[in-house]
């Protein structure tokens, strides 16, 4: 582990050879030695103006070297990066500005006109990406000493429960420790190279970010999942040897590109986070690039990225589990009593974690910090058994479950069973209430454009697979899933879908 005053900045832009690759963007390629300076170079400049260690600064920009290089250069100068989610509302981005005393907003050229809207409201000064020569520098300035367990690298914005943004607190420590970990067991080397679909601005695009930079790696930036077949063409003609996506991110490469009929010899892992792949798609995946190791993982932003992983070798025993605790990251599954639940036992609890890794709550939020960090412990909300072997089952989130006549249905398992049919690219199941059943289940599919998908369909695959009680009293068939900036199911935005009055194959 580090010394308690070191810069993570440092630890991350220090990973790689000075000629060796850094990072792809388009026909641009940063070398770790280019990144450096670049990174030092953004540093001297923000002191230059006057901030000072802890100041907040804003940076908004779609993955790119600027984001990069802009985001490790004002945490080395000591300052705290809020990175926007850039598809934010100005209502949401103005607030977010006011609530952290934001200083300073980085801001990509292409994002500039956006932008100044809201600093010319709020009286924040502007830094704008320039248009030919990016700052460069040998070395920042001298740092005072800092506290590697309380001073902020960055204000990581997550949805929470209620779905308005809460900004979580994250250490130089935090992520130093957890990026280690990951590097760790994911047996990183300077030898490897990421696609990057997922944003920088949540918190597992970022450990992309932190992991592969800090072993000497590279990474591939492409902004352009829209057109999924164009980034299995990157990866290939890249040479990539590892993807990263969310559950949705697989989904739509499975049912929606060519991935099962090209050939990709230099990829050799996988990492999945961010929500349940349903097991079936994950078995589907691996048929489809069998050279490829599975990481099958699970975080929480207020964990600064990853909590546990599923070892790849472990993937075919114990399908549908996230593993166990990384080794610097302790996770019990504790029942109401506090208690941990009898492993081997269809008793459930609440994932609680504890670790280095666990950030220090909300930003000005000390009633859902107190809600959710408790004696030095994460409470994830997560429900979740344990097997005979220690290996954690995710059940569900302890709000999401839906009661049926007051039956306890998980949507993930009606998910699981939907996203069976090859017909389907995605699939969210949430509760509606029910004048007579109280609260029903209603599924929302995006089907891969046949006929052959309709609800009758669906309801009795359900009905082969699952109890009466859980099969779907509705059935809506959407273009797309509303999606959260970070890729996860909207299932907020599905709410407001009001379903019809009885069943039906709603398109």
């Amino acid at each position: 582990m580090s010394q308690p005053n070191t810069n993570v900045a440092e630890s991350i832009i220090s990973g790689g050879g000075a000629d060796a690759p850094a990072v792809f963007y388009r026909d641009e390629l940063l070398t770790h030695g280019d990144l450096r300076a670049r990174a030092y170079g953004w540093a001297l400049r923000l002191l230059d103006q006057g901030l000072t260690k802890g100041d907040r600064v804003g940076l908004f920009s779609e993955n790119s070297p600027f984001f990069i290089t802009a985001y490790l250069g004002a945490i080395r100068a000591g300052l705290c990066v809020v990175p926007f989610q850039i598809d934010g509302s100005h209502r949401s981005l103005r607030r977010i500005v006011t609530s952290t005393g934001m200083k300073r907003i980085l801001v990509s050229a292409r994002f500039h006109r956006r932008v100044v809207p809201l600093a010319d409201e709020l009286g924040v000064p502007l830094d704008v990406e320039p248009a030919d020569q990016l700052p460069t520098a040998d070395r920042p300035a001298a740092l005072p000493p800092l506290d590697y367990s309380r001073d902020l690298a960055s204000l990581m914005l997550t949805s929470g429960s209620t779905g308005r943004p809460k900004a979580v607190m994250v250490t130089h420590g935090n992520i130093e420790s957890n990026t280690q970990q990951i590097v760790r067991y994911l047996g990183l080397t300077a030898h490897d190279r990421a696609m990057v679909v997922l944003p920088f601005h949540h918190c597992y695009g970022a450990s992309l970010m932190h992991t592969h930079l800090m072993a000497g790696a590279s990474l591939v930036l492409n902004n352009r999942f829209l057109f999924p077949e164009k980034v299995l063409d990157e990866i290939e003609q890249r040479q990539c040897t590892g993807l990263a996506g969310v559950p949705a991110t697989y989904q739509i490469l499975l049912r929606k590109t060519r991935l099962a009929r090209r050939s990709f010899p230099s990829l050799c892992w996988m990492q999945q986070a961010g929500g349940k792949l349903p097991n079936s798609l994950i078995r589907e995946l691996r048929r489809a690039l069998p050279q490829a190791r599975l990481f099958v993982m699970y975080g929480q932003t207020e964990a600064t990225a990853r909590m546990s992983y599923l070892p790849p070798e472990h993937l075919d025993e114990k399908l549908g589990s996230i593993g166990k605790g990384l080794p610097g990251t302790r996770l019990e599954v504790l029942g109401p009593d506090a208690t941990p639940v009898r492993p081997g036992s269809d008793q459930v609890g609440e994932i609680v974690a504890s670790g280095e890794n666990v950030t220090l709550g909300y930003w000005d939020d000390p009633e859902e910090t107190r809600r959710f960090f408790r004696n030095g412990k994460l409470h994830t909300g997560d429900v979740a058994r344990v097997d005979s072997e220690g290996f954690i089952f995710l059940v569900e989130r302890a709000r999401d479950f839906i009661k049926p006549m007051g039956n306890r249905v998980s949507p993930k398992e009606v998910e699981e069973v939907i996203a069976e049919l090859p017909e389907v690219v995605e699939v969210a199941v949430i509760g509606t209430p029910h004048e007579i059943l109280g609260e029903a289940i209603a599924a929302f599919v995006v089907g891969a454009g046949t006929d052959k998908l309709t609800a009758d369909r669906v309801r009795d695959h359900c009905r082969d697979h699952l109890p009466n009680y859980k099969v779907p009293e509705y059935v809506e068939f959407l273009p797309a899933l509303p999606k959260t900036a970070n890729g996860k199911v909207a299932k907020q935005e599905l709410k407001k879908l009001r379903p019809p009055t009885g069943p039906a194959d709603v398109r």
